[in-house]
């Protein structure tokens, strides 16, 4: 099943829709068992296709606590596993320093604690600890999100922003199961406790999903459109005066570097998980993600990965740099060699690579941090980024959430120093952040974790969808180029979905 037969569906297209539901063979079993090494664990083995998770998660998609993780860049050496959950034990909401715990039950219990330490208590008392399975990157545990403002219950920061999308800071669900599709080794592995039966449950959703469309013309509000142009919440000359702002500051030694964006808005009708999927076949990113929660939607196409964490080694992928593409194929491999020889760009990757070594090394064992690879191109379907890569050991006695609450949020798109740079980008922005800037991602029972950074990123919220870009701004920096190339990292989103 392609992504695009899934984003733009129509009356007309309902009939091919159903067939091809009805033909896709997902769901059926190739084997079923019990893991020797994980015995509470059963795992399912069901046929492979390329969008298998879209295909398995269409039907859920309008369900609150239903996400998916996708690898959507085919090339990308980073693109492997599709996770998709639904349906948790309990979710964990928090804001201004209150966090909420609701469980499958009913019961709701709120917490002042550190949020999180709290994921890490509830889902030891949720799902206890189990060893790894090689195969298998999440086998039931915390998956969603960190937005960037939860950065203010870390770190003490002023309030000036408006806070006008009202999502909370943190968003997490704890689940005992996963549809897993791995795209290295082609299979999709269902991956539940002993003696239920997700399979069935799913199935339910795909028939129901299928017998739904063929017995209605779809409304065309299930389809989704904008119905006002993207709208930013700074001029350009605004913009260029919080440029001057920026530079008086750095040139008075307050910060080195500062990330500033811009947020566009529209008002919008329709399906969410409509817009998600035309964005990933624009988009192909490798952290792509879409999350469905009561008060709204969260729609990833990020190419960057913040932390991952398996066998106790820490990686980390800060991208600082960029360059459009170009249709022009000597054009556009110019642009890319120009990225890597940029002294400018390179010395704005150098900034955050210092400051993701100092933050890692507060949880990572003395003389283990590396950078293993420095101002690496990769290319995505709008721009050429400028990757570095960081990496390291964490201490035995330190857990995946102690990793990521010393590392929020994430150095790439604050700027450095991190603490002053957050506090300018609360003056200048005029708006919270919300997920944007923050992360998605997974921590899995058995210790492993893997997030990424929020660029790219909206959010849907009272049928108002946002984006935002940004970039480092650094001493020698132009205004107008840093301008423009807030518009070239939204080329393949804004007029998308316009």
């Amino acid at each position: 099943m392609h992504a695009h037969l899934w984003a733009s569906f129509s009356e007309y297209d309902t009939l091919a829709l159903i067939i091809a539901l009805r033909a896709n063979q997902t769901f059926v079993t190739k084997k079923k068992m019990i893991c020797k090494s994980h015995p509470e664990l059963s795992i399912t083995s069901l046929a492979y296709s390329k969008d298998a998770a879209l295909t398995w998660f269409a039907p859920l998609s309008g369900l609150p606590w239903a996400m998916l993780l996708r690898s959507a860049a085919e090339n990308h050496p980073d693109n492997r596993f599709d996770i998709i959950v639904a349906d948790p034990l309990a979710t964990i909401e928090s804001e201004n320093g209150i966090s909420k715990v609701c469980y499958a039950n009913g019961t709701e219990e709120t917490y002042t604690d550190d949020p999180f330490a709290l994921v890490q208590s509830l889902q030891a008392q949720l799902l206890p600890a189990v060893s790894p399975m090689m195969a298998l990157p999440f086998i039931g545990g915390a998956l969603g999100y960190f937005s960037y403002d939860l950065g203010r219950q870390v770190e003490n920061i002023s309030t000036i922003a408006e806070h006008d999308i009202p999502l909370p800071d943190l968003a997490l669900g704890i689940y005992d199961w996963a549809l897993i599709v791995d795209h290295q080794e082609q299979t999709v592995t269902l991956v539940e406790p002993q003696g239920t039966d997700r399979q069935t449950w799913l199935e339910q959703h795909l028939t129901a999903f299928s017998q739904q469309q063929s017995a209605t013309v779809i409304n065309p509000t299930d389809s989704f459109s904008l119905t006002s142009a993207w709208l930013s919440n700074m001029t350009k000359e605004d913009y260029c005066n919080k440029f001057n702002k920026i530079q008086d500051y750095l040139l008075s030694g307050d910060c080195y570097q500062i990330n500033l964006a811009q947020r566009f808005s529209a008002n919008y009708i329709g399906d969410e998980w409509q817009a998600y999927l035309t964005l990933e076949a624009e988009n192909g990113a490798p952290f792509s993600g879409f999350i469905r929660l009561k008060q709204g939607a969260i729609l990833s196409v990020s190419p960057e990965r913040f932390l991952q964490l398996r066998d106790g080694l820490i990686e980390t992928k800060p991208i600082k740099g960029t360059r459009p593409r170009s249709k022009n194929t000597a054009q556009d491999n110019a642009n890319a060699v120009a990225l890597q020889s940029a002294e400018k760009d390179r010395a704005e990757n150098l900034m955050i690579v210092d400051l993701l070594r100092n933050d890692i090394g507060r949880v990572a064992t003395p003389g283990t941090v590396r950078v293993p690879h420095l101002f690496k191109i990769e290319s995505f379907p709008a721009v050429h980024h400028l990757v570095s890569t960081v990496s390291g050991e964490l201490l035995e006695d330190h857990s995946a959430t102690n990793l990521l609450k010393a590392c929020f949020p994430g150095g790439s798109i604050t700027g450095a120093p991190k603490v002053r740079a957050m506090e300018i980008i609360e003056e200048l922005e005029p708006h919270r952040r919300s997920i944007y800037c923050g992360s998605i991602g997974y921590i899995s029972r058995c210790g492993t974790m893997d997030t990424s950074i929020t660029i790219r990123t909206l959010v849907a919220n009272e049928q108002k969808i946002h984006a935002w870009a940004g970039g480092g701004i650094v001493a020698d920096s132009d205004p107008d180029s840093e301008y423009q190339e807030t518009l070239d990292k939204l080329s393949k989103i804004l007029p998308t979905l316009q």
